[in-house]
């Protein structure tokens, strides 16, 4: 008999995470490799953002918190609920976690039993069906396609509800995608789910400010009012903030729900790291003119990618509304051989190779549930994503 939990059978380690590990030991081997794989933004934490950081040290703010964060959190993300999508929340409706995954997590393991089912769209967040499995629940998988630009559609949704479903994931803009949903397409979605009052939302917006192109983002509890009892809204100050390392996510809805988040994260992490919290007080509450600057540097690199990756014959790469990814597919790849014979059957096949031959780090489509992509991580500097898309384009072009 095994000393580990059968549980551990359930799941797999986070194929993002093992490729950026292997990235950082070929490096550390003097590989020149460039790692695409990462979805960390190259940006540094914004100085007002340090700053109040170092004046929570100062001030003695080094001492446990309420388990699911400090009121002034709580309320700086009410604040924000309500500047940005016109929602109202009050303290007791709001859950703050070590990050976004926490807060996630922490729903899951709160409300699945066993048989209760999930319904998650693919391509996914690699994480999504392993932390249902570990809750004891069952992932249903909607796969997407190039021809919806990888969004969950009003039919899809509606034929994959069950008696049993009890929660939709919904992610938008995507990882692995960057596709964004208008509020047309959003609006018939939410339109499903008022037919099917046992279904509750759990949004995934950790990409929010991040859109280009004039794409406006919305969220389900802002479109449909009507699903505002049944939808937990997660967010986090990773990404648009630059404070990945700081780890800190929040949720807002129904005090029940939040309740049992925060009785689980009692008995598990307990309070996120209080000068984090600081940290994310003044993220939420200070000056955002930060945003759109970052947001002209990420949509010159998007468009810098989609440009040299589009010059691949075999490679087709959409054009996503927001986040920091592409994700290309090499469906007329499939069946080539790389200079070293490997031969390219698969899009985990496809980027072995590319990292063995090419030293280009990228993330398989297997690992987010939907197959021939890979995805790039286009977070990281100008001259990096030329040189690797170069690299690319030459792997590509030496396949037979």
């Amino acid at each position: 008999m095994s000393f580990l939990s059968n549980t551990l059978s359930r799941v797999k380690p986070s194929p993002t995470i093992a490729m950026t590990a292997k990235t950082a030991e070929l490096k550390a081997a003097g590989r020149d490799v460039i790692g695409l794989s990462a979805g960390e933004p190259d940006f540094d934490t914004p100085q007002n953002i340090k700053d109040a950081a170092v004046a929570a040290i100062a001030a003695g703010k080094t001492k446990y918190t309420a388990p699911d964060g400090i009121p002034e959190l709580k309320q700086a993300v009410c604040a924000k609920m309500k500047r940005d999508h016109g929602l109202e929340y009050t303290p007791g409706q709001v859950s703050v976690g070590t990050g976004g995954k926490q807060t996630l997590y922490n729903a899951l393991m709160a409300t699945l039993n066993d048989g209760d089912e999930v319904i998650i769209p693919a391509p996914y967040w690699v994480s999504y069906p392993d932390m249902v499995l570990l809750a004891g629940g069952t992932p249903v998988v909607v796969e997407t396609s190039l021809d919806t630009k990888f969004k969950l559609t009003a039919d899809q949704l509606e034929a994959a509800i069950t008696p049993k479903t009890k929660w939709l994931i919904f992610n938008s803009p995507s990882n692995p995608t960057g596709a964004g949903y208008s509020r047309e397409e959003l609006k018939a979605l939410t339109d499903v789910l008022m037919r099917h009052p046992h279904v509750w939302v759990m949004t995934d917006d950790m990409y929010e400010h991040l859109a280009y192109d004039g794409f406006e983002f919305c969220t389900p509890a802002e479109i449909e009012p009507g699903l505002y009892d049944r939808t937990l809204t997660c967010n986090g100050v990773s990404k648009a903030y630059a404070m990945t390392g700081w780890r800190i996510g929040y949720a807002a809805g129904p005090v029940e729900l939040i309740a049992a988040m925060r009785k689980i994260q009692s008995q598990s992490t307990s309070n996120p790291c209080s000068i984090s919290q600081w940290a994310a007080v003044e993220a939420l509450n200070g000056t955002q003119d930060f945003l759109a600057p970052n947001n002209v540097v990420f949509k010159r690199r998007r468009d810098l990618v989609i440009e040299m990756l589009s010059q691949i014959d075999g490679l087709t790469c959409p054009t996503p509304e927001g986040a920091f990814y592409v994700y290309p597919s090499i469906d007329g790849l499939i069946g080539k051989t790389s200079p070293k014979g490997t031969v390219i059957d698969t899009d985990e096949a496809f980027a072995n190779a590319l990292l063995n031959e090419a030293d280009v780090a990228v993330v398989f489509g297997a690992a987010f549930g939907l197959s021939p992509n890979f995805r790039v991580s286009y977070a990281t500097s100008d001259e990096a994503l030329k040189t690797a898309c170069a690299r690319i384009q030459d792997f590509c072009a030496s396949l037979t």
